[in-house]
């Protein structure tokens, strides 16, 4: 290959090493998927640990000849734009599959349980922020960083969340349906929270362009739901009905493009091209049949394909020999204990104020405190803005995946009963 870019090489050796890299990563996720289900884990915490097997934390530390072979840089340009791509898609399904009829449930118990979730992290993750950036001198401003920490802190994933809850048979209970509704807000007001903060970064700060940028996401929403979404559900309703409920391949093309037009926008507005996907998403969650048939036609190509290539992509950035010495470990306990703390330790105190038992109280808090895919997309983001450093990224990716492994054993502790 020429000085290690694809462009001048030759398409054949290009296509070669992403075909290589293709079968490994798509063979290790669905191996360790099935190997978690077998630990009674869900299937995304084993597609994760593939990712982060075939990083630099493990495989290129053991095997570095085979790993930079296997992983040449040479095509990383290809895989993160897969890797973006995958995400748009993904962030779409995500939108459509978000109820928002959650958040008209449980009202004030669930809001409670919210803003604790929020608040609290929020708070802790800022605070931390401030004395982590001093602590490793890091470049560039404190509040920037700060503030990502504080978002990184109050995630809380629904998709994982709602399969986790799927398999204990939590998903019809009191507490399932509590849960899932202060979860339904968390997620709402820290997608939110994220645009803001993303904005602000882009903005550096400047009044006037953060003004505009938030300006031109308000015309982008109501755009979406007063004009997009009619056009979208009667357009794609009528190819439903003309193919026995199916989308046709016309309409599928169709619906791509206007997946990748509202990421567009998104993406000349000057935050990521993944909220407009999401929104795009979130204005046909309640077309039912619409829905089925979208996820008939993208999700398990996305799961399956996709999906793996970012949780590879992530693996690839987190590298434990980041973290040289006692210090940054000591700091990656402060991570996580801030993100137990804030999310577990709130939304229990706040469940428990509600009337709720202990018990129940406690479940609820180990359930908002699973964040795994969202939180690695957050992380990402301030990443690729610069704002968090390699080693913050490794602590980071650990607190995500820590709380969200924890969540199954610790209900099943919590509740023996459980399947």
């Amino acid at each position: 290959m020429n000085n290690g870019s694809p462009l001048g090489a030759h398409v054949e050796n290009v296509l070669l090493v992403v075909l290589i890299q293709l079968a490994v990563i798509i063979g290790a996720a669905r191996l360790f998927g099935n190997l978690f289900q077998r630990l009674r884990q869900p299937v995304v915490c084993g597609e994760i640990a593939a990712g982060l097997i075939l990083g630099p934390s493990l495989f290129g530390r053991f095997f570095p000849e085979l790993s930079q072979r296997v992983f040449s840089p040479a095509v990383n340009p290809v895989f993160s734009i897969m890797s973006q791509i995958g995400l748009v898609l993904l962030m779409f399904l995500v939108g459509l599959e978000f109820e928002f009829g959650h958040l008209r449930k449980n009202r004030a118990a669930a809001l409670s349980v919210s803003l604790a979730g929020i608040l609290l992290p929020f708070t802790l993750g800022f605070a931390l922020g401030a004395y982590m950036h001093r602590q490793l001198q890091l470049a560039g401003n404190w509040v920037f960083f700060s503030l990502f920490m504080s978002t990184a802190m109050s995630i809380t994933a629904i998709p994982i969340l709602g399969r986790i809850m799927i398999e204990l048979k939590l998903n019809r209970s009191v507490i399932g349906s509590l849960t899932i509704t202060a979860a339904a807000i968390d997620d709402a007001v820290g997608w939110i929270l994220l645009a803001l903060v993303t904005a602000i970064a882009q903005s550096n700060f400047d009044p006037f362009r953060f003004s505009g940028m938030v300006a031109a996401v308000l015309a982008f929403a109501a755009i979406m739901v007063f004009a997009v979404r009619p056009l979208a559900i009667q357009v794609l309703h009528r190819t439903l009905a003309a193919n026995r409920g199916h989308l046709s391949l016309n309409a599928l093309a169709a619906l791509l493009i206007a997946i990748f037009l509202a990421a567009i926008c998104t993406n000349l507005i000057g935050i990521f091209s993944i909220f407009g996907a999401f929104l795009f998403g979130a204005i046909l969650y309640d077309q039912h049949d619409l829905v089925a048939a979208i996820r008939g036609r993208l999700t398990d190509f996305v799961t399956v394909f996709f999906l793996p290539i970012f949780f590879t992509y992530t693996g690839l950035r987190t590298d434990i020999g980041s973290m040289s010495g006692a210090h940054l470990w000591l700091l990656c306990g402060l991570v996580l204990l801030a993100a137990v703390v804030g999310k577990l330790g709130g939304c229990t105190l706040a469940a428990r104020w509600n009337g709720l038992s202990w018990r129940d109280s406690g479940m609820i808090g180990v359930m908002m405190n699973t964040r795994a895919l969202m939180e690695l997309i957050v992380i990402n983001i301030g990443y690729d803005l610069g704002i968090i450093p390699r080693s913050v990224f490794f602590m980071l990716v650990f607190m995500a995946i820590v709380t969200t492994y924890m969540t199954a054993p610790i209900l099943r502790r919590i509740a023996p009963d459980l399947p």
